[in-house]
């Protein structure tokens, strides 16, 4: 560790950001004693919420910028393992105190600060929140909310317990496309669903072998500390830090605690779904290190009254995805005009909900969402693109009903600008924080998304066998598979 800390201080002097001082487990340096930065006045505290940041590199990056956006926020400390992440993010915000160890910061810090936000990598997502909210501070946490089941029912339970404002990272819950599909599908506009279908192309997995060896550890970064709780493992240029994570099992969750978190959430909170009854992930053989490139996992959740009795869920990922059916077949696809000339008789205000941006007719996004109801099918693109009604082989325009749901409801209208459109989701933490309003993916609603994200993730390492899941007692009928419902935590 020492020759580490003698590495990491080598480092920050030659890189020229060496007045974020020795970069040890604990705190850095406090404001005053930071050169060239003015302290500010005391705020009030009802009007200012004095947020943390745990991770500052890549979507904690991201996380800072729209979080600091709100006029009401005063970013008061940050925290990251890796000192590059550090320095660009305090060059930023000069006046927050600096951490590398998010224990230390929570410690020292106490009631200077009012809210956590927690942009790590997966594994370290419940270690942080949990603690933040042990000490009584509102949490916004990054997507998927843990990388346990047990982690994430106690998250929902401490939350509750402690009547803390949360918030699930995950921004698009709070644009107008996602809310607008959420409103069509409850309002019945293609009758109780009965399958969903969702699906992304990218591969956050892993099919090679384990590395072999290591490398040495890169001065700016803590490698301990960006273990955190995970088991203890050499450093490999590479596959870790930063971002590789995602693909491997002890760290992340796969593309489907990625992407299919987001793609996942407007159906499901549109038909106000719980935990499945049953899980099955059609992928490779496990190999314990790094999760199967391509997934295929059919859910069965219990019914609810936008649904027929039961629902099926289908989630596809990996190059290809998803494989073609009769149910993911657009009017205009070359499948459809080998069969029928229908569609080509359709009017242009017949096709109004093709305004939608869909690039090519007749092509499924490259990722989104299929609804399959009793009265046609909505198909809802990933994303910022209005939802498509598809009845009888053909399109139906359906803008009469959006313009009556936006209206009815106050949708403000799309931005279609990520960047400009994003910190609504954030800014709705921040001002929950200040008692005005409720937050939209709290961990009540998160807990529950991430455990049906998380189960399907455990059911890759049982291909092709379906998983029975009790959600009152929240363990599998196969006892093999509660083995993976919880990790065993390493001190560090």
């Amino acid at each position: 560790m020492a020759e580490q800390n003698n590495k990491r201080r080598d480092f920050l002097k030659k890189s020229g950001i060496g007045a974020l001082g020795l970069m040890t487990s604990g705190t850095i340096l406090a404001a005053e004693d930071l050169p060239n930065v003015k302290k500010s006045a005391s705020s009030d505290k009802n009007e200012i919420i004095r947020t943390a940041h745990i991770g500052v590199g890549g979507m904690g990056a991201e996380d800072l910028k729209a979080m600091a956006s709100h006029p009401q926020v005063k970013v008061t400390a940050l925290c990251d393992v890796d000192a590059i992440n550090l320095a660009t993010a305090h060059k930023n915000h000069p006046e927050a105190r600096i951490f590398f160890d998010y224990r230390a910061m929570l410690r020292e810090l106490g009631d200077e600060i009012d809210a956590v936000v927690v942009s790590t990598p997966d594994h370290s997502h419940a270690p942080a929140a949990l603690l933040a909210m042990k000490n009584q501070k509102p949490v916004y946490c990054q997507k998927p909310l843990t990388h346990y089941v047990s982690e994430s029912r106690e998250m929902r339970k401490m939350a509750a317990d402690k009547n803390l404002v949360t918030q699930m990272g995950i921004q698009v819950h709070s644009f107008y496309d996602y809310k607008l599909a959420t409103l069509l599908i409850q309002s019945g506009i293609i009758g109780k669903v009965h399958t969903v279908y969702a699906w992304s192309p990218k591969n956050w997995g892993y099919n090679g072998p384990e590395p072999e060896g290591s490398d040495p550890v890169p001065p700016q970064l803590d490698w301990n500390l960006w273990l955190g709780t995970a088991q203890e493992r050499p450093y490999k240029n590479g596959f870790y830090h930063p971002g590789n994570w995602r693909k491997l099992v002890d760290y992340g969750c796969a593309t489907l605690g990625d992407m299919g978190v987001h793609i996942f959430d407007t159906p499901y909170n549109a038909l106000a779904l719980d935990v499945p009854r049953t899980i099955k992930n059609d992928c490779r053989p496990p190999n314990d290190f790094g999760y199967p490139e391509q997934n295929t996992v059919t859910y069965e959740f219990p019914g609810t009254k936008y649904t027929t009795d039961s629902l099926k869920w289908v989630w596809s990922d990996g190059p290809g995805a998803p494989t073609i059916n009769e149910d993911l077949i657009l009017p205009d696809s070359e499948t459809t005009n080998s069969k029928t000339n229908s569609s080509k008789n359709q009017s242009l205000e017949d096709k109004t909900s093709l305004d939608s941006g869909l690039a090519e007719k007749g092509k499924l996004p490259d990722q989104g969402a299929m609804f399959v109801g009793k009265k046609g099918r909505l198909l809802l693109p990933h994303f910022m693109q209005l939802p498509v009604k598809i009845k009888n082989g053909k399109y139906v325009d359906i803008s009469k009903e959006i313009a009556k749901i936006s209206e009815e409801h106050q949708l403000e209208a799309p931005v279609r600008d990520y960047q400009s459109e994003s910190p609504k989701h954030y800014h709705e933490f921040i001002d929950a924080c200040l008692g005005k309003g409720k937050t939209s993916a709290p961990f009540d609603y998160g807990a529950r998304l991430t455990e049906t994200i998380l189960l399907g993730v455990i059911a890759g390492r049982f291909p092709n066998q379906t998983l029975h899941w009790d959600a009152k007692t929240a363990r599998f009928e196969e006892e093999e598979a509660n083995t993976y419902l919880q990790g065993t935590y390493r001190s560090f």
